[in-house]
């Protein structure tokens, strides 16, 4: 007889089968980027990139929004749901692209260029979203650079390998903020290039917060989704080294098993550089915790979130 059968003895419980039933009685919903630990992206309600889970924040009529990702996306769906209890597995879980413009600082970058339009990449805090004209993601940023007048200067915070690709890719000269993300900054070109001399069939697949150095030899640059796509439905070859956080290798072995994806490394092979250490902070036991308690919550004034909202609405409102 099993310890789980004795009279008396304590039933173990799996931690799934616990998060399900907090997610069915809070009536929550759980949104996870394409950076979680494959266990979380399972359990999600949603996957996607940062654009992906913007609109399903809004879309959702759950009446708790648990956002496995770091803070400021959970930030975005407070700002987009303020009716709604908005939570996170990890209050720590930050971003070194948001960390790298506080507020003040682009409060005057912006003044020191009146009449600029400042468009901010949507990893940076909700203090900067209320300073911006109109927000943008990885998969819309071109599209909302070209919505600007062309006789407008244009600001670009607070990645400036994003703002590099987005220059070449519309032909807008843009000041940019001197921010990057420390996960795409620590790419290797000697690795990636000694990946190519041992698969040189290999396409190589980039997200554009990657270094300019490395996104020379792309043959595909986009968001994550986009990165997705691409290295699962292309037919012209079926192994791809990838160029962003290994998190996103989960879901393309599922949508193509038959395919190899090669993790890009970082320049020191004895840590899990690659990995971002914000995303990496959520946690299944956390996930439980954070349904069981409400907490952590994300909470804002609601004049910031007025003020964040319209420059995201924007965003919204080009498709």
């Amino acid at each position: 007889m099993s310890a789980q059968t004795l009279p008396g003895a304590p039933v173990e419980i799996d931690i799934f089968d616990e998060i399900d039933e907090l997610r069915r009685s809070r009536n929550a919903v759980i949104l996870a980027h394409y950076y979680q630990d494959p266990d979380i992206q399972d359990l999600a309600d949603h996957i996607g990139d940062s654009l992906q889970l913007a609109k399903a924040a809004r879309d959702t009529d759950a009446d708790v929004i648990l956002f496995c990702g770091v803070h400021f996306m959970a930030e975005t769906a407070k700002i987009l749901n303020p009716d709604r209890i908005v939570l996170i597995p990890d209050m720590k879980a930050g971003c070194s692209l948001a960390d790298a413009a506080p507020a003040k600082r682009v409060a005057k970058w912006k003044a020191d260029h009146p009449g600029a339009a400042l468009v901010s990449y949507i990893n940076c805090s909700a203090g900067v979203k209320a300073l911006s004209d109109v927000i943008c993601t990885s998969s819309n940023a071109v599209r909302v650079i070209e919505s600007i007048p062309a006789d407008q200067q244009i600001l670009f915070c607070p990645d400036k390998n994003l703002g590099r690709w987005l220059i070449q890719q519309t032909g807008r000269d843009m000041e940019l903020w001197p921010g990057s993300c420390i996960v795409h900054e620590t790419f290797s070109e000697e690795k990636l290039v000694g990946l190519k001399i041992r698969h040189p069939d290999a396409k190589v697949i980039c997200h554009p917060e990657c270094e300019p150095n490395l996104l020379r030899y792309a043959d595909h640059i986009g968001s994550t989704s986009s990165l997705l796509k691409y290295a699962t439905t292309t037919q012209d070859a079926t192994t791809f080294i990838v160029g962003t956080e290994p998190g996103i290798l989960h879901q393309m072995e599922k949508a193509a098993p038959d395919r190899t994806f090669l993790p890009l490394p970082g320049m020191d092979e004895t840590c899990a550089c690659n990995e971002c250490p914000h995303m990496r902070r959520n946690t299944l036991e956390k996930i439980r915790d954070a349904l069981r308690d409400l907490q952590p919550r994300i909470e804002m004034p609601e004049d910031l979130r007025l003020a964040s909202l319209a420059p995201l609405q924007r965003m919204m409102d080009l498709g």
